[in-house]
């Protein structure tokens, strides 16, 4: 498997206040298969990962939800973070990027809270997915089925609740993108 994923990109949307683990765990999974990660967000500048309540690094953003093309992208990671999420929900050009991935029956990774975008997008009636457990409630208002587990696989969804789940998702997630990208 390794290697398995050169010439793939996958776009990571987020804005400040993301949890750091939830975005570099992941994207060096996939950098490890030779994909090629995009940082996508609201503007160019800097954006703020966390450490739960501290902060933690700034990424550099490659490109802003405007200039992001879904048809460049084999995939899209959604990193969690109660900041990060509450506020890139209401990023129409960012709803806008998850229900073109989800239309070009794209990879969706998504763990913790980053499953509030896809609430908002429009995209869960009738999934199953699993989150940080607050957001059930949410998931639920908005036709999903919630379950708790490590990680849930509903066809080209990958979902986990927190950084602790990170090594199955990571898992999941790579054979989803793998399997889609084949």
């Amino acid at each position: 498997m390794e290697g398995s994923l050169k010439d793939v990109n996958v776009a990571i949307l987020v804005v400040d206040g993301f949890e750091q683990v939830e975005l570099t765990g992941p994207r060096d999974a996939l950098a490890r298969q030779g994909a090629r990660t995009v940082l996508v967000s609201a503007a160019r500048e800097p954006v703020q990962g966390m450490n739960h309540d501290q902060k933690a690094d700034k990424f550099d953003v490659d490109l802003t939800f405007a200039e992001a093309q879904p048809a460049e992208f084999a995939a899209v990671l959604l990193p969690g973070g109660v900041v990060n999420a509450d506020e890139i929900r209401m990023h129409p050009k960012a709803q806008e990027f998850v229900r073109a991935m989800h239309e070009q029956g794209k990879p969706i990774a998504v763990i913790c809270h980053g499953a509030w975008l896809l609430a908002s997008a429009g995209l869960l009636r009738g999934r199953t997915l699993t989150s940080w457990p607050s957001l059930q409630d949410d998931l639920r208002n908005a036709g999903a089925q919630w379950v708790d587990k490590e990680v849930v696989v509903d066809g080209t969804l990958v979902s986990s609740r927190k950084p602790d789940d990170i090594p199955a998702f990571n898992r999941e997630m790579l054979r989803v993108i793998q399997a889609a990208a084949g």
